[in-house]
């Protein structure tokens, strides 16, 4: 939400614009379900289309979004350069 709200700030948006307008752009995601209490909520989540993020932006809203690493993961990642490489994994 941070992220969000931090992008929405930016651009003048609100925080669904830039969250739709994000999913739009996913390659991976083949359609984006609108959905509105109002006429007015309607408005503002079809404006989602009318803007461009940068690149910069996505990569910040795409960074926040990243899923956490379940443990044991997370720990053995911290110890990269303590476990030693198998030689037949070495190119």
């Amino acid at each position: 939400m941070d992220a969000l709200d931090s992008v929405a700030a930016e651009t003048g948006k609100s925080v669904p614009q830039v969250a739709l307008n994000w999913l739009l752009r996913k390659p991976t995601i083949s359609s984006v379900i609108v959905g509105a209490r109002n006429e007015e909520q309607l408005r503002d989540n079809l404006a989602a289309a009318s803007f461009v993020l940068t690149a910069e932006q996505v990569a910040r809203l795409d960074e926040a979004s990243q899923p956490q690493v379940a443990y044991p993961y997370w720990h053995q990642r911290l110890f990269r350069n303590l476990i030693p490489v198998p030689a037949s994994y070495r190119s």
